[in-house]
């Protein structure tokens, strides 16, 4: 890991090989996501149109950390355009490995936060999360998400067999 700055930032469509690329290093170097990461069937164009909608969108959002030019954070929010679940986001994080531990999952969890107080229609974020998962849990709760659901055999690791998935929760304004 190197000494420079980090920056946390909107994603952009010029963003899009980058993201797909960390985001498959994401999902070789921990079993915590509850996605694989592999990219199936995802193009660059693909991701960039996704990242424009994103961009215009007032319940969505991707952001990125980046040290120096090279992104190794996401965070996201993704909520639904039908009117009756239009105001749920829901909230993921993922940090490459060489920079866990060192505040960037706060810094982030506080930028989306943000967003959704200030700019968003969102008046609920949710996230599943392996029960496990001990540190993002005790990040979540940091920031006020609860514990509102516990899904047993919610995710299956071929290393360990099916796991416990918590379902958290926090309301926005």
């Amino acid at each position: 890991m190197s000494d420079e700055e980090v920056t946390i930032r909107q994603a952009i469509p010029t963003d899009a090989a980058e993201i797909m690329k960390v985001m498959a290093k994401l999902g070789q170097e921990t079993a915590y996501l509850l996605l694989d990461g592999n990219n199936d069937g995802m193009t660059e164009a693909f991701e960039q149109e996704q990242l424009a909608d994103i961009y215009t969108s007032t319940n969505n959002t991707l952001i990125v950390a980046l040290a120096g030019k090279q992104i190794i954070g996401i965070a996201r929010v993704i909520a639904g355009q039908e009117a009756p679940i239009q105001h749920i986001g829901e909230l993921g994080i993922s940090i490459l490995q060489a920079y866990w531990g060192l505040g960037l999952g706060s810094a982030m969890m506080a930028e989306l936060i943000s967003w959704a107080e200030r700019e968003s229609i969102l008046r609920r974020l949710e996230l599943t999360v392996q029960a496990r998962n001990e540190r993002a849990i005790h990040l979540y709760q940091k920031f006020d998400f609860q514990v509102e659901g516990k899904l047993e055999r919610g995710f299956y690791d071929e290393q360990v067999g099916f796991l416990q998935v918590l379902l958290m929760a926090k309301m926005i304004n």
